[in-house]
C-alpha cells in the first residue's frame, strides 16, 4: 500500500509565523512550491512575473530571519511583492490580483499589517525605512526597518539623498540591493557568499570594532591610513567603498537564489551592532521559470498566459497603440528634423522610444528612473537648440514637477512633453493613473497643453509640438488602443489654441478635452433623440483655451458641460474662471463640469473606472437633464 502524498509545505504556511516554524532544511522546498504558486496565479490574472519570480528565495529568507510584521519590510516599487502577498494572508486571494475589488498589485496599506508602507513609483523604500527605523528608535522600542530596492531604482537620486541620512537609523535599517540586471558587482561564486557570511558575522565585527578603537588612538595620519585600508581591501574584495561613503556597512555580493548563504548573512545582519547594512544579493529575472528567463522584458509584466507553454493571451488586434502612433510620428518627424532628440526615464517600450531608438541611435537618451533629471537634461538640451521630446508617463511626469517649473517654465524653453499614459489606467489602479497632468501643467504660465481626441489628432500634435519653438509644450494621450480613425498621409500644424466643432446644435453644448470625444459624440444622439439639438466640440487644447469658440458656444446654449479624463482643477475650472472672469452666466447659463472624482480610484477595467467617474454617454446625458430640470425654460423637454 503507498503511502499518501505528503501536504506541501505551502499548505501549511499562512503567515510568517508559521515560516519561522520551519526547518532551515525545509526552505527549498517551500521556495519551490511558492514559486510554482506564483506562477500559476499569475497565469490566470497576469501582472508583473518576472520580477516577483526573481526574489521568492528573498522572501522567503527575510520572512523566515526577521520578525515580521514587527520588523517592517518595505519592498521598492512593489513589483516583486507577489510572493511576498501570498505568504502574508492573502493566498487565498491571489488570483484576485490586479481586478476590481482584488489585490492591488503593489503594496497596499490598507491591504495588510505586512504591507506597512505603499509602493508603486520607484526608488522611495530608504527613504520611508528610515521613517520607520528613527521612528521606532525614538520611541525606544524594537523593530527593524528593511528596505528591498532594485538596482534600476538606485539610478534615482533620491535612493541615495536616503542613504546619506541613514547613519542616524543605526543597526535598525537594513538595505537589500536586489541586483537583477546592471550586473554593478563583481562574478558570483563559492568565494564571495563565503566572504560574506565572514564580514556579516559576529567575530568580524567584533574584531573590526576592536581595531577601529585601536586605530582612534594613533597619530591622525595612521587613523586615517588605518581606516582607508579597511574600507579598500573590504571594496576590493566586494565593491561596496561607494556604500561604505554613504554610511552603510557593505555585505556581498551574494546569491540571491541560495538559501543557505542567505538566511546565515540576513541572520548576521540581523544581530549586527554595527549602524545601517547594505546587503547586496545577485537574482535573475524569471529564475525558475524557462519563459521568463529566456526574455526578462517579455516577461516583465504579462497578459494571462499558458502555465506550460509560456504562451501569452494575444490581444484581440483592431487599432494601434496610441503610443505605436506617437513613436511612429515623432520618427517621422526626426526624419526630417536633426534636432529631434527624444528622452525617456527607464522605460523605453513603454513610451515606444525603443523603436525611436533603433531608428537614431545617437539622438535617444534613456537616463534610467530620474524622471527630475531628464526634465532638466531637456531643458539644456532645448537651451542649445535642440528639440528634445521627453517621453514621460503622466503618473512618472509628477516626479519631475519642480523640475518643469523651474527649469523649463520659468524660462520658457521649448521643450516638448508626450504623456503617455494620461487619464485612467485599469489595472494599475490609483499609483499609476495619470490623472493630474492637465491641472499641473496648465496652471502655468508659458505652457501648451494639448489632449488627442483620437491617434489622428496625437499625430497633428506630435507635428505641432515639433514646430512649435515659442516655449513649452505638452500633448497627453492615454494607455491602449486607439478608436480606428485613418492615420493621416500628411500631418497638419494645428493652431496653438484653436479647437474644432464636430457637429453642430442649437441647445446642448459638450465641450470634450481628449479622447472622452467618442463618449460625447454617442450622448449627442442620446440628447438628439429626446429633441435637444447637441453640438460637440474638440476643445484640443486645456490651454490655451479657445476663448472665441468657448464665448460663442456659451452665448448660443442653454447648457454648456465640460468633459475631461482628469481631476478636477484642469479644463472645467478653466472655463468656468474665463466665464466668471468675463460674466458670461450672468444670463443664467448652466455650466456643468465633468472631470475624474475626488477620489484615487482602485484597479478594475478602465471602461468601469469611467462609469464610475460618470465619464461615459450615459453620465453626460444625466448631467444634461439635471441641469435641465433646474432651469424652469427647459422641465418640459427634459421630461418628453
Amino acid at each position: 500500500m503507498s503511502n499518501p502524498p505528503a501536504t506541501p509545505l505551502l499548505d501549511t504556511v499562512d503567515i510568517p509565523a508559521d515560516l519561522r516554524k520551519l526547518k532551515p532544511g525545509q526552505l527549498r522546498q517551500l521556495a519551490d512550491e511558492l514559486r510554482q504558486e506564483m506562477i500559476s496565479a499569475v497565469g490566470s490574472t497576469g501582472g508583473h512575473l518576472g520580477s516577483g519570480l526573481g526574489v521568492v528565495e528573498l522572501t522567503v529568507a527575510i520572512h523566515y530571519v526577521f520578525n515580521t510584521p514587527d520588523d517592517r519590510l518595505i519592498w521598492d516599487v512593489g513589483h516583486q511583492a507577489y510572493p511576498h502577498k501570498i505568504i502574508t494572508g492573502r493566498r487565498d486571494r491571489i488570483r484576485t490580483l490586479r481586478q476590481g475589488g482584488g489585490l492591488s498589485g503593489f503594496t497596499k496599506r490598507s491591504e495588510s499589517e505586512y504591507d506597512p508602507f505603499g509602493a508603486a513609483h520607484s526608488s522611495t523604500s530608504i527613504s520611508a525605512g528610515l521613517g520607520f527605523a528613527i521612528a521606532n528608535k525614538l520611541a525606544d522600542t524594537p523593530g527593524k526597518a528593511i528596505a528591498v530596492i532594485g538596482d534600476g531604482a538606485m539610478s534615482a537620486g533620491m535612493a541615495y539623498e536616503a542613504m546619506n541620512n541613514a547613519e542616524a537609523a543605526g543597526n535598525r535599517l537594513v538595505v537589500i540591493l536586489n541586483d537583477n540586471d546592471m550586473s554593478i558587482a563583481p562574478p558570483v561564486g563559492g568565494l564571495s557568499g563565503y566572504l560574506a557570511r565572514l564580514v556579516s558575522s559576529a567575530q568580524f565585527l567584533g574584531l573590526r570594532d576592536l581595531a577601529k578603537k585601536f586605530a582612534r588612538r594613533l597619530p591622525a595620519p595612521l587613523h586615517r591610513a588605518a581606516k582607508k585600508t579597511d574600507e579598500f581591501a573590504r571594496g576590493m574584495a566586494m565593491g561596496g567603498t561607494l556604500f561604505e561613503e554613504l554610511g552603510f556597512y557593505y555585505v556581498g555580493p551574494i546569491d540571491g537564489h541560495d538559501l543557505d548563504q542567505l538566511v546565515p548573512v540576513l541572520e548576521n545582519v540581523r544581530d549586527a551592532a554595527e549602524g545601517p547594512c547594505l546587503v547586496h544579493v545577485v537574482t535573475q529575472k524569471g529564475k525558475g521559470y524557462a519563459p521568463a528567463e529566456q526574455s526578462a522584458d517579455k516577461y516583465h509584466g504579462v497578459q494571462k498566459f499558458d502555465v506550460i507553454t509560456g504562451e501569452q493571451k494575444k490581444s484581440a488586434g483592431g487599432p494601434p497603440s496610441y503610443t505605436g502612433v506617437f513613436a511612429q510620428a515623432l520618427m517621422a518627424e526626426a526624419a526630417k528634423d536633426s534636432r529631434i532628440c527624444a528622452i525617456t526615464a527607464a522605460m523605453p517600450s513603454g513610451t515606444g522610444l525603443d523603436k525611436f531608438g533603433q531608428a537614431f541611435p545617437d539622438r535617444t537618451f534613456d537616463v534610467g528612473i530620474a524622471e527630475q533629471h531628464a526634465v532638466t537634461f531637456a531643458a539644456g538640451l532645448a537651451a542649445q537648440g535642440m528639440k528634445p521630446f521627453c517621453a514621460i508617463y503622466s503618473t512618472f511626469l509628477q516626479r519631475a514637477y519642480d523640475q518643469v517649473v523651474h527649469d523649463v517654465a520659468i524660462q520658457n524653453l521649448p521643450v516638448r512633453f508626450a504623456i503617455d499614459r494620461a487619464g485612467l489606467v485599469g489595472a494599475d489602479g490609483a499609483t499609476h493613473a495619470g490623472s493630474f497632468d492637465v491641472t499641473y501643467l496648465a496652471s502655468l504660465p508659458n505652457f501648451v497643453v494639448m489632449a488627442a481626441a483620437d491617434e489622428a489628432e496625437l499625430v497633428h500634435m506630435t507635428h505641432t509640438a515639433a514646430c512649435y519653438d515659442d516655449g513649452p509644450i505638452a500633448f497627453r494621450y492615454p494607455r491602449g488602443n486607439g478608436v480606428g480613425v485613418p492615420l493621416p498621409e500628411v500631418p497638419q500644424m494645428l493652431e496653438i489654441g484653436k479647437g474644432r466643432v464636430v457637429r453642430e446644435g442649437t441647445k446642448i453644448a459638450l465641450l470634450s478635452l481628449g479622447t472622452r470625444l467618442a463618449e460625447a459624440l454617442k450622448a449627442a444622439d442620446q440628447l438628439e433623440a429626446r429633441g435637444l439639438s447637441t453640438t460637440v466640440a474638440d476643445l484640443r487644447f486645456a490651454k490655451p483655451l479657445d476663448s472665441e469658440l468657448i464665448r460663442r458656444l456659451i452665448a448660443t446654449h442653454e447648457v454648456v458641460v465640460t468633459m475631461e479624463e482628469g481631476s478636477i482643477g484642469g479644463l472645467g475650472a478653466h472655463v468656468l474662471t474665463m466665464a466668471s472672469d468675463e460674466g458670461l452666466t450672468d444670463s443664467g447659463l448652466k455650466i456643468r463640469t465633468l472631470r475624474l472624482p475626488d477620489i484615487f480610484q482602485d484597479q478594475d477595467a478602465p471602461e468601469k473606472q469611467y462609469d464610475e467617474a460618470g465619464l461615459n454617454a450615459g453620465g453626460i446625458v444625466d448631467t444634461v437633464l439635471k441641469a435641465l430640470r433646474h432651469n424652469s425654460a427647459g422641465v418640459e423637454e427634459a421630461r418628453a
